[in-house]
């Protein structure tokens, strides 16, 4: 069924050739003075004003909800100040390790959380411009489900492009609408006048335009979700036109609506199957950062028992263990890493730390003697070397070993310390001195160190100096 060229309304079928309906004719012919200025009109409701009502309800919903959710986050937080990426985890914000891995409710509520007063204020004011024109065209229901599913779609595309990014913001669903409604313009899906029609296209491309190339001219704007949303709604607006456009073709439209959903699930799905595995490390580095090991290590079973052959799931697993002081099952870990993907410096570095921890320094030493041999430059091979000698009381060849990790690295930690230590069991104490107020300029004060030196200085009949030292490591040990 064609629409009138001059103002939208349908036309009747089968009128082949006319392009202009019976109202827009006989409102032509009284403006030429073909007819008398009295004569009877037929009284037909503009088409885009039909059941308009109240035709905000949902954009103001929409509109409560950011308001309501960015005045809690205020509340909480004490201030108007940006929240931090925490934050905004903590309150729903879209990140690929939690949402893919399970808290698939974030595809949504990302929707409703901003990262700002510009933030918001700027998303507010397109979705109050853009939502009320949309919903007025489409009606409640349809708008809804359009704003909701391009807001899926721009989730979809953030976690896509940046699975380790935080994401927040109803930018996203903003641009859907005006992909929406940027088809359905082009495709004559509403019925206004052609003048109504083609300042709201400009004005809406304008949108587009202009905030895509400032997202990318920012470089901190989340453009992908921005595009995910503008390309879902394209979509939606598109088919909406061509297959349901009367607004009372319900079914038509919840299954055009449907199609769009499972399509952007089965994407989301799709993802997570085939890199399911790297969102759960992530989200395992998290927790162990947060110091919730028994929770990042069941993740990485949960990894591993999906992908045995995993070496980095291995790997991590292991620190997990050796944080928990599990030193026999770290052990494992590390091995099954290395038998995976053998010369793997990271993951032997880790071993040679964890038979050091076992009191196993002869094969400490042959893990970090190979691994020298791989890495020459490697402060901390040389390092491990060290350790692992001075654990066997073969201190010279240990001081030889910190003084190359030196040499390659001024400022590695703790070297200083284990150089201190090892000049003091030779009664080298003038040099073990020496090597503990280095380490104290490299890192923050120490009670392991201010020991050290106490006992150092006592050796040398230091009293003074050991006195204040053992004063110093109490006053540390005291605050620890």
């Amino acid at each position: 069924m064609a629409n009138c060229i001059q103002c939208g309304r349908k036309l009747p079928a089968f009128l082949f050739g006319r392009k202009i309906c019976q109202w827009c004719v006989q409102h032509e012919a009284i403006q030429r003075g073909e007819e008398p200025a009295n004569a009877i009109q037929p009284v037909m409701a503009a088409p885009w004003t039909r059941g308009s009502g109240n035709s905000m309800v949902l954009t103001q919903v929409f509109f409560g909800i950011c308001v309501a959710v960015f005045i809690a986050m205020a509340f909480a937080k004490g201030s108007l100040d940006d929240p931090s990426s925490r934050e905004l985890v903590h309150w729903g914000a879209n990140v690929g390790p939690l949402t893919l891995g399970g808290q698939w409710w974030r595809l949504f509520t990302c929707l409703f959380v901003h990262i700002g007063i510009i933030h918001i204020a700027f998303n507010m004011w397109c979705l109050w411009d853009l939502g009320a024109l949309c919903e007025s065209l489409y009606g409640h229901w349809t708008f809804g489900a359009v704003y909701l599913i391009s807001g899926l779609g721009a989730s979809f595309a953030s976690v896509l492009w940046r699975p380790e990014g935080v994401s927040a913001g109803a930018s996203g669903a903003i641009f859907g609408l005006a992909g929406a409604l940027i088809s359905a313009f082009y495709l004559g899906e509403f019925s206004m006048p052609r003048a109504a029609i083609s300042g709201s296209l400009r004005s809406v491309i304008a949108f587009v335009g202009y905030n895509l190339v400032f997202g990318a001219m920012i470089g901190h704007t989340d453009n992908a979700a921005h595009i995910g949303g503008l390309v879902t709604g394209l979509v939606l607006g598109a088919l909406i036109a061509k297959v349901a456009p009367d607004g009372e073709q319900l079914f038509r439209r919840a299954g055009v609506l449907l199609i769009v959903v499972l399509v952007l699930s089965g994407g989301v799905l799709a993802l997570q199957r085939s890199h399911g595995y790297w969102f759960h490390l992530q989200h395992a580095f998290e927790l162990l950062d947060e110091n919730q090991t028994d929770q990042a290590i069941a993740e990485l079973q949960g990894i591993i028992r999906e992908r045995s052959d995993y070496a980095p799931a291995h790997e991590e697993l292991a620190r997990a263990y050796t944080m928990k002081n599990e030193f026999p099952k770290a052990e494992t870990e590390f091995k099954r890493a290395l038998e995976l993907k053998p010369g793997n410096n990271n993951a032997s570095y880790g071993l040679g730390f964890t038979y050091l921890s076992e009191n196993r320094p002869q094969e400490a030493r042959e893990t970090f003697t190979q691994l020298v041999a791989r890495l020459p430059t490697s402060a901390g091979a040389h390092f491990g070397v060290g350790l692992a000698n001075a654990d066997e009381a073969k201190y010279q060849d240990a001081i030889q070993e910190y003084s190359a990790a030196v040499q390659l690295n001024p400022n590695f930690e703790g070297v200083y310390y284990r150089m201190g230590l090892a000049q003091a069991k030779l009664k080298n104490y003038d040099d073990a001195i020496t090597a503990f107020h280095k380490e104290q300029e490299n890192s923050a004060d120490d009670y392991f160190i201010e020991t050290a030196l106490a006992d150092a200085y006592r050796a040398k009949g230091m009293t003074k100096e050991a006195d204040d030292a053992t004063r110093k490591a109490a006053q540390l040990k005291s605050q620890r």
